[in-house]
């Protein structure tokens, strides 16, 4: 069954949630011209699962930031101030959904997600067909991709590993911690510095594991993954005055610094893990039930020799490219385009320069900043992706590159 549509929106976090709210409260009638694609079928899933996979009990940005357009979340909290953590009122994990859940029904959004995947993205002459994996193919006008961050990074040395039980070597994407057994008498080690290695290894800790963190630098300890000043004009200003893409990659990787702490979990951390800072895996055997591991200083000491490990876990993030997004394929080679280091280049409106795909998330980030990823990264994208959406005289131009 073919069908045409206007708008079509792939993915269902919250960054769709946000743009969804932000596009009707702009343009009301634009309600029976969008369709929205997520394979759950409803809004938010992938984004609870992980919270729930990690036990990750409050969020990390502070409350004043959520989808909705008017509505605060601390007037919804009126009730329930025990669930705003200390500081800047970060609202608990269960407070969060519930508000985004009135969200959703005060702008009538429990319909409007279309249970299906879209597995192919084709650029036409005018808008693109999506081939979802129900057997449809639905030609919109305009596609908005908001399905979040990239496959996971692998270290190399997992190349080399020798074959091992199931289980015993998992990248933060396939752990679900409620899932997992009883872990004591196990030993655990955790590779990354970022805060999925903090929940990761407070969860391990909560089962009984010994727990190690091995990270390749110093952990570092900050409230949010990029200083404030980058949520408005006082970091961003210079940014996008900035000309040369490849300096704006360069202060998106210095805001974000690799990952980071917040300073209540590296408290915790600090007393009841084994921290191995500025050490990586040069090598990992699986030998007698458990891993031999060899770091990269066993020339000085070699911090892992005498630990018996029973699970390695590895907490080392998503590789953001855009070039090995599974539905970008046909759009890079009808509209080539400039990346830099994995990130498009696009226009002020966050739109694929020739055609009428825009991008949200951190492949936005090249325009937003390094909080692109973040759920006010998600409102600095409805703000340009909003009014080329809502208003004709914005409709598609060919992008200059700022050099």
């Amino acid at each position: 069954m073919n069908h045409q549509i206007d708008i079509a929106i792939i993915g269902a976090g919250p960054q769709a949630l946000t743009l969804v709210t932000h596009l009707l409260q702009k343009k009301p009638a634009l309600r029976n011209r969008l369709q929205i694609f997520d394979p759950s079928g409803t809004w938010m899933v992938q984004w609870r699962q992980q919270f729930a996979a990690q036990e990750i009990p409050y969020l990390r940005s502070p409350g004043v930031h959520h989808p909705d357009t008017k509505e605060t979340l601390f007037n919804f909290a009126d009730h329930r101030q025990e669930e705003l953590y200390y500081p800047y009122n970060r609202p608990g994990t269960k407070l969060f959904q519930d508000f985004c859940e009135t969200v959703i029904d005060r702008w009538q959004l429990r319909k409007q997600v279309t249970a299906a995947q879209v597995v192919q993205l084709a650029p036409l002459t005018s808008g693109f067909q999506l081939q979802l994996d129900t057997g449809e193919q639905v030609v919109a006008r305009r596609v908005v991709l908001a399905t979040g961050g990239g496959a996971a990074q692998i270290p190399d040395w997992t190349a080399e590993v020798n074959p091992h039980p199931p289980g015993r070597l998992c990248h933060s994407q396939d752990i679900n911690l409620p899932d997992l057994p009883d872990l004591s008498g196990e030993t655990v080690l955790i590779i990354g510095s970022g805060q999925t290695s903090a929940h990761l290894a407070l969860g391990a800790i909560k089962r009984g594991a010994k727990v190690l963190m091995m990270a390749r630098r110093n952990l570092n300890e900050k409230i949010f993954d990029a200083e404030p000043g980058w949520l408005g004009p006082k970091y961003l200003k210079g940014f996008q005055v900035e000309p040369d893409w490849q300096v704006r990659w360069q202060m998106i990787q210095a805001a974000r610094n690799g990952g980071s702490i917040a300073p209540e979990l590296l408290t915790q951390l600090r007393r009841l893990v084994s921290l191995y800072e500025q050490c990586q895996v040069s090598r990992a055997l699986w030998q007698h039930e458990t891993w031999q591991v060899q770091c990269n200083v066993a020339s000085t000491h070699d911090c892992l020799a005498h630990q018996q490990i029973n699970r390695i876990w590895l907490a080392t993030g998503t590789a953001t490219d855009i070039t090995t997004h599974p539905l970008m394929e046909e759009v890079l080679a009808r509209y080539p385009n400039q990346i830099v280091n994995g990130l498009p280049v696009l226009d002020e409106h966050l739109r694929w320069p020739g055609c009428d795909l825009f991008l949200m998330g951190p492949w936005a980030a090249l325009q937003v900043g390094p909080v692109a990823r973040n759920l006010h990264g998600g409102k600095m994208a409805c703000d340009r992706i909003v009014p080329a959406l809502t208003k004709a005289s914005l409709a598609r131009t060919v992008i200059h590159s700022p050099r």
